[in-house]
């Protein structure tokens, strides 16, 4: 075994059981190894930890590009209904329930969540500045004006607040109301 036949595994059994089972008994259990030999493919815990996090920072990266589809949106708007369509897709709940996860981990400060989310960010607001028109006039920021947005959405969605996503967008220049 290696770190590339062990993160897929590993990869797995997170995205079914969250963050919070990601103790290295379970993990190796997962991956069909003891803690000993995760202990040393990836040097420590943290190590494994933020390995793993990479890898499915590449996981969702990647599906979200196949549904973004091969076409570039015409417009932020487009762009945005795309993204909040995939954010409902039942495929992407595993990582929405990650993300969340390691958002709550990082406000309570569990070492390494706040560096994994920060880079998690960077990385997203890269691909998204990708996937805005081609003529957009300010694409970094609007990426960013887009990322606080989607979040907003996809948070007030999770607690209940659908209409008020909907609701705010239609209210914002997003909705195409203005």
């Amino acid at each position: 075994m290696s770190k590339e036949t062990l993160l897929p595994l590993l990869a797995g059994h997170v995205l079914e059981h969250g963050l919070g089972g990601a103790s290295l008994r379970p993990l190796a259990l997962a991956a069909g190894t003891s803690d000993r030999m995760l202990i040393y493919h990836f040097g420590n815990k943290e190590a494994l930890i933020a390995d793993l996090l990479a890898y499915l920072a590449g996981l969702y990266s990647a599906a979200l590009e196949a549904g973004m589809g091969e076409t570039r949106a015409k417009t932020r708007q487009e762009c945005v209904a795309r993204i909040l369509a995939l954010g409902r897709d039942p495929a992407m709940q595993p990582f929405l329930v990650l993300w969340w996860e390691i958002v709550a981990g990082a406000s309570r400060g569990v070492a390494g969540y706040r560096e994994a989310g920060h880079s998690m960010m960077a990385q997203l607001l890269e691909w998204l500045e990708g996937q805005l028109p081609i003529d957009d006039p300010d694409p970094v920021g609007g990426a960013r004006y887009l990322l606080a947005f989607i979040e907003g959405s996809m948070m007030l969605n999770v607690v209940g607040h659908t209409r008020t996503a909907r609701e705010g967008l239609l209210a914002s220049d997003l909705g195409g109301q203005r």
